[in-house]
């Protein structure tokens, strides 16, 4: 089950070796070889506030028969929390969960925050044959209006929302230009009915285009 355990001579690894163009893990230390699913894996990202955690809630019961939908906060605690490398320690986590769960044969949608350089370097990416990113994003006087409004054990403060003003500015302009690029959904008018229609298309389409042309875009999508 885990890619980072050698089954025929126990050892284990933090750098994934895996053969070019293979779905192989190659043992650093007795070079044996072994098969392992190496399937894609969708994020659903963007800032707080832009619906992340209430379309996860949804894609649950959506796509439960061909995908794994997992919230990233759960594994938001304190001994993941260290910062350092743009809080490694909690990205390489889920990366490594995800590729075990891989090996069920179901591919896994991640709703959290993470952008393409917090993954894209890190050496648990090779056990996924894609990453693909879909950016929530929102108008900032709508998105304001939704950090206020949540409950105060979520310590939403001013200096915070407006730091989540920037981030959210931030991915609008670069989601473009990132390795690989993120799609923008903007949930600033949309219902959540159609937010969901929307992740979901997404999902299908990305996934489609392994094999054909990619699909038309859902038109809330930028």
């Amino acid at each position: 089950m885990n890619p980072l355990i050698c089954d025929a001579c126990g050892g284990r690894t933090d750098q994934p070796a895996v053969a070019p163009g293979e779905s192989v893990v190659v043992c650093s230390d007795c070079g044996a070889r072994r098969r392992f699913r190496r399937l894609p894996l969708y994020c659903v990202t963007g800032p707080s506030g832009t619906g992340k955690s209430t379309v996860a809630r949804r894609l649950a019961d959506r796509l439960s028969e061909d995908y794994v939908v997992l919230e990233q906060d759960v594994l938001w605690v304190a001994g993941l929390r260290d910062p350092a490398g743009d809080h490694r320690a909690f990205r390489s986590a889920w990366l490594r969960m995800i590729a075990m769960i891989h090996q069920s044969g179901r591919p896994a949608v991640l709703c959290g925050t993470v952008v393409p350089p917090e993954f894209e370097r890190l050496p648990e990416r090779a056990l996924f044959r894609d990453v693909h990113y879909l950016a929530l994003v929102c108008e900032s006087e709508e998105l304001a209006r939704r950090l206020r409004a949540r409950p105060a054990w979520r310590e939403w403060t001013e200096p915070r929302i407006a730091e989540m003003l920037r981030y959210n500015d931030w991915v609008r302009a670069e989601a473009e230009s990132m390795d690989p690029p993120m799609a923008l959904l903007d949930t600033t008018r949309a219902r959540l009915p159609d937010t969901v229609d929307a992740v979901c298309d997404w999902i299908s389409a990305t996934a489609a285009a392994d094999d054909g042309p990619l699909g038309e875009r859902p038109k809330n999508m930028v």
